[in-house]
């Protein structure tokens, strides 16, 4: 075993082992030498990657997928009590440990960055991740989503840095101790776990008062939850604030975001000696993902990397899965890929599309991604739904939620119709394929927009148009 895996952790088994995050985890305790098994619903991309590292894939839940020799059962907050892996676990007293425990674990004895925030967690960390490692730091990283390949949402390197995702969803970020935090927004969501915006505050609050000694906080200057929140930071005597943002009173100040088709070029100027400007490239569309890069910009220079040279490094970020990716195009459609599933993302991917599609029609594949989140903000994500030309809205993907009485896509398509857009109704996924072909004319932008299995749909849609 290697020194670098905690001993608790030399064979641990991984419930939901496919899953984004739990799948970082599981590929850095491979890398570092430990004995890694797990299961999942069904067979995946990911699994196929992480058995390329040895590590032992079970498809469904069995409590004898569970070895005799597992000294923990790692699991999210989506692990129902029910599940026979966890039951068996408990019934033979195998340490279960949750997944915000187990990146901690990783983390001890690395300088951590973790990235938080409503919306861009997976698009900042990524940056950070692959410009840190264009610069030679070798870092560690474990991000929720992919950046070119199934398996390449988290790396063990032989650097000191280690970037994480911070998922404020279940408070499981509340576990870390970064020496640099970065806080991209702040929003009511959740609803399951936070009944109000003073929740959500307190939660960040709590989350800011980890940061280690000498530590900084990255956050932005121009979202309004953002600026409360470094509002309550300071009166708490929290630490080291580098605001990041368009606002005149930002640290590292945004100062020009130019759109050139599929990417972007920014200019920021930078906090105390290094304020000149600085101009770098980001290779994905609109404004919100040129406020992610000054994010990513602000942590790496907080950590001690040279600001020129990461801004340069910056540039070799292509994107990653699922972060308005495009898919393929036939017909003369292009397909693609975005995981909004909050109206103010959806809106923001939407805008960014707008603006590099100049007169192409946009049109959208969106699935509602909780019942609680349909309930709560339904009415947002039908007025979203209106920046696109015509949309599709499909029935609520549940995830880890039962049904909720009165609570359907309806909620959407009233809210979208009532503000003008043009949307129908499908209940059949395996019907969408079709009718968007029947929509779709050359030139034309599609969406599939959504948390949820609505990814699945790209390829078919291009299949479909393609025949």
């Amino acid at each position: 075993m290697s020194p670098s895996v905690p001993p608790a952790m030399d064979r641990p088994h991984f419930i939901g082992i496919g899953g984004a995050g739990m799948s970082g985890i599981a590929k850095i305790l491979a890398q570092r030498g430990a004995r890694v098994a797990g299961s999942d619903a069904k067979d995946s991309d990911t699994a196929r990657a992480l058995r390329a590292l040895g590590v032992t894939v079970h498809i469904g839940h069995d409590a004898a997928h569970l070895a005799p020799d597992a000294t923990c059962v790692v699991v999210s907050s989506a692990i129902r009590a029910e599940n026979p892996e966890l039951a068996a676990a408990r019934e033979r007293g195998v340490a279960v440990v949750h997944r915000s425990d187990a990146l901690a674990a990783l983390m001890a004895g690395t300088r951590p960055i973790a990235v938080a925030g409503t919306h861009g967690k997976t698009t900042t960390t990524s940056m950070l991740a692959v410009a840190l490692t264009a610069l030679g730091l070798e870092p560690s990283y474990a991000i929720g989503g992919d950046l070119d390949a199934p398996g390449s949402n988290a790396h063990h390197g032989g650097g000191e840095v280690f970037v994480a995702e911070a998922d404020e969803s279940d408070r499981s970020f509340h576990t870390y101790s970064p020496e640099v935090a970065v806080v991209l927004n702040v929003e009511l969501d959740h609803h399951a776990n936070y009944a109000s915006l003073e929740e959500i505050y307190d939660s960040f609050l709590t989350f800011a008062g980890k940061i280690r000694p000498g530590g900084t906080l990255v956050i932005s200057a121009d979202q309004p939850g953002a600026v409360e929140l470094t509002r309550r930071v300071r009166e708490a005597g929290g630490p080291r604030i580098v605001t990041v943002g368009e606002s005149g009173s930002a640290d590292l100040r945004v100062t020009r975001i130019e759109p050139r088709g599929l990417t972007s070029e920014v200019t920021v100027l930078l906090p105390g000696a290094d304020g000149g400007p600085l101009t770098f490239t980001v290779s994905v569309p609109g404004r919100h993902y040129a406020h992610n890069a000054a994010a990513a910009l602000a942590a790496g220079i907080a950590i001690g990397a040279p600001a020129r040279e990461l801004a340069a490094a910056l540039a070799t970020y292509t994107g990653v899965k699922r972060r308005l990716q495009l898919k393929g195009e036939a017909a003369g459609v292009q397909v693609i890929d975005s995981y909004a599933h909050h109206p103010t993302e959806m809106a923001a991917d939407l805008e960014a599309i707008r603006g590099a599609a100049g007169d192409a029609r946009v049109l959208v594949v969106f699935q509602p991604h909780l019942f609680s989140r349909t309930r709560e903000l339904g009415a947002q994500m039908g007025a979203a739904l209106a920046l696109a030309d015509a949309s599709v809205v499909l029935d609520i993907y549940p995830a880890r939620e039962d049904p909720v009485p009165g609570v359907t896509s309806e909620l959407i398509i009233d809210a979208a119709r009532a503000a003008g857009a043009d949307v129908t109704a499908e209940h059949d996924k395996e019907a969408v394929a079709d009718v968007v072909a029947g929509m779709a004319k050359h030139g034309d932008l599609v969406l599939t927009m959504g948390a949820g299995d609505v990814t699945d749909l790209g390829p078919r849609i291009l299949a479909r148009l393609d025949a």
